[in-house]
């Protein structure tokens, strides 16, 4: 029985074999966005907290018309005399 000589690039990847291959690309997945959104910070850090207070105002118009939605004040009818 021969055996196949092994790399040394196979046998650091073996390391990882013993996890299932869906889970190791997304494990390198996370990694990667993990460190693209770092450096993304850095870089946009002063952007996008500059932008905060303006939206902070925004969002409150926007709760103002998104949350009053369901409290059934679609009519002035609702509060009718009472009939003796």
């Amino acid at each position: 029985m021969k055996h196949k000589p092994v790399s040394r690039q196979q046998s650091e990847l073996g390391a990882l074999s013993g996890l299932p291959r869906p889970r190791r690309y997304w494990l390198a997945f996370a990694g990667f966005a993990l460190i693209a959104g770092f450096f993304l910070w850095q870089e946009h850090r002063a952007h996008l907290l500059g932008a905060l207070p303006w939206l902070i105002l925004l969002a409150c118009p926007l709760m103002h018309i998104f949350m009053h939605r369901g409290h059934g004040h679609s009519g002035h009818d609702t509060h009718k005399p009472r009939e003796k």
